[in-house]
């Protein structure tokens, strides 16, 4: 079911001073917005920010970049980053499709995608965010031996896109259709992770490496 749009969201988030409306300007200078040479890590899909959150506490030497096009979710986890005082993040209320109008060559150093929309239909699969029209905009972006991390309850989606990370000259570093907790410590559970595990739905994980 269609939420009701929270037309108090997006004025919430342009008093929020983490919040980029015009994020375009700084294409080529984040490091200037974060005023420090650490590298810049990305999660596309960032929905109400707790896998961010909880990231960004656990390494302040990095910086956090989240990316979101439905201000209904985007509007916790922006205020989420506000209230916490994150630093080192900062928030594009943005469609990833325009993702290279944002950052520059070799401008970021991993990507994070965590549960988005499978779009199953074959009419909808140039939508996702592992489409191959998407990896070429990732492989722009991202410095070489730079890394796409990507978790799924659907696993027809996560095959196809192990074939569409082959088809892009990405390296798959590791692969697998049942991500137990005790073999990953430093994962992250998101609240779709939580939800899928809860019903003993397989979760499957992906490291890709950008070679150039």
């Amino acid at each position: 079911m269609r939420l009701r749009k929270k037309h108090w969201a997006v004025p919430e988030m342009k008093e929020n001073p983490y919040v980029y409306f015009e994020g375009e300007e700084y294409r080529g200078n984040w490091q200037e917005v974060f005023q420090n040479t650490n590298g810049i890590h990305m999660e596309i899909g960032a929905g109400k920010g707790h896998f961010i959150s909880e990231l960004a506490r656990r390494n302040k030497d990095i910086n956090y970049v989240i990316i979101e096009q439905d201000t209904n979710a985007f509007v916790y986890a922006c205020r989420k980053i506000q209230e916490e005082e994150l630093e080192n993040v900062r928030a594009l209320p943005i469609n990833a499709e325009k993702i290279s109008q944002y950052f520059d060559e070799d401008e970021a150093n991993r990507i994070y995608i965590n549960f988005c929309n499978p779009w199953p239909k074959n009419r909808h699969k140039k939508r996702r965010l592992t489409h191959p029209r998407q990896l070429v905009q990732y492989k722009n972006i991202l410095a070489n031996n730079s890394e796409i991390y990507l978790k799924t309850d659907d696993r027809s989606f996560f095959e196809e896109s192990l074939e569409y990370f082959k088809e892009n000259s990405f390296l798959i570093e590791k692969y697998d259709f049942d991500m137990k907790l005790e073999e990953y410590p430093e994962n992250i559970v998101t609240e779709y992770e939580a939800k899928w595990r809860n019903k003993n739905i397989p979760i499957c994980y992906g490291v890709f490496r950008n070679i150039k």
